[in-house]
């Protein structure tokens, strides 16, 4: 299955479709679902990244809209497809990268949302692989505003490991372009609120 999703050319809006109706009929590929919301499980790559994006309202409201347009996923070498994806409990989404020439497609599902008002407001959502993706596991992308300091953060927690043959030889490269990922999620996100802060 990995290698049909891998094409020298990008792939159509109408084949990214296909993919993600024929995967949202699938399981997850990993049993912890939600554990993202919790403790990761044992047996996974932990992975947690955490950046001040600002302070304030503002700067909260700002990283908000980003993630709700998956700007958190324009690195240039990825994206998520579509970008339209709302983000609700369910949803399918095809994220589409390209390294070394080739282009290949992985899938995720929404697992839950986080949408909570209190003395740390919190916004975000956790997604989880299904059978079309190289790795098994869940990621965790959340805003944060603390209210005692006047804070915003963005803050990703994942867990995973190699779905595949191919990716299993070939992890120290994956773990390579899931630390990629992160950083450039989170310049990504600092881009999107106008922040001066570093990542």
């Amino acid at each position: 299955m990995l290698m049909k999703r891998l094409s020298f050319r990008k792939p159509v809006a109408e084949s990214i479709r296909q993919f993600r109706q024929e995967q949202a009929t699938l399981d997850f590929t990993y049993s912890a679902v939600g554990a993202t919301a919790k403790v990761p499980p044992a047996g996974y790559v932990v992975d947690h990244t955490r950046i001040k994006l600002g302070n304030g309202e503002e700067a909260f409201e700002a990283a908000k809209s980003a993630l709700r347009r998956w700007e958190h996923f324009h690195l240039g070498w990825v994206a998520a497809s579509p970008n339209t994806t709302p983000i609700e409990s369910g949803e399918v989404v095809a994220v589409l990268g390209r390294v070394f020439g080739l282009w290949w497609l992985n899938a995720c599902r929404i697992v839950y949302v986080v949408d909570e008002v209190g003395p740390i407001t919190r916004f975000g959502f956790a997604y989880g692989t299904l059978p079309g993706h190289a790795e098994s596991g869940e990621e965790r992308f959340l805003i944060e505003w603390d209210r005692v300091d006047d804070g915003v953060w963005y803050d990703i927690l994942a867990f995973s490991r190699p779905n595949y043959f191919v990716t299993k030889l070939a992890y120290p490269l994956v773990r390579c372009f899931q630390k990629k990922f992160a950083r450039g999620s989170a310049a990504a996100m600092l881009k999107a609120v106008g922040s001066d802060h570093q990542p």
